[in-house]
């Protein structure tokens, strides 16, 4: 399911235009995306946690060159999957 999709389903679930689900859609990714970034976490209750992950400094390989690299740390989003969810997947 892709952005046009979900703005779609939303709006025939809840019974709102498509610009209006489209709106809702666009402001939830951009509060997710904003509160990751100031290093906070989301959490939907019976859906799931959205939350940053430390990945640390490390080295690797260019596969062109073979040469080593050094990589620098980063933070990365992740999302982890509530227990409503997993049950309803599974």
């Amino acid at each position: 399911m892709n952005k046009s999709e979900l703005i779609e389903a939303i709006a025939e679930r809840a019974d709102v235009p498509k610009a209006q689900a489209g709106r809702v859609i666009d402001a939830l990714t951009d509060v997710v995306g904003d509160a990751l970034a100031d290093g906070s976490q989301v959490s939907l209750v019976g859906f799931g946690t959205f939350l940053t992950r430390e990945r640390p400094a490390r080295s690797g390989r260019n596969p062109r060159t073979g040469e080593t690299i050094q990589i620098a740390a980063s933070r990365t989003p992740s999302f982890k999957a509530g227990k409503a969810l997993k049950d309803r997947v599974n």
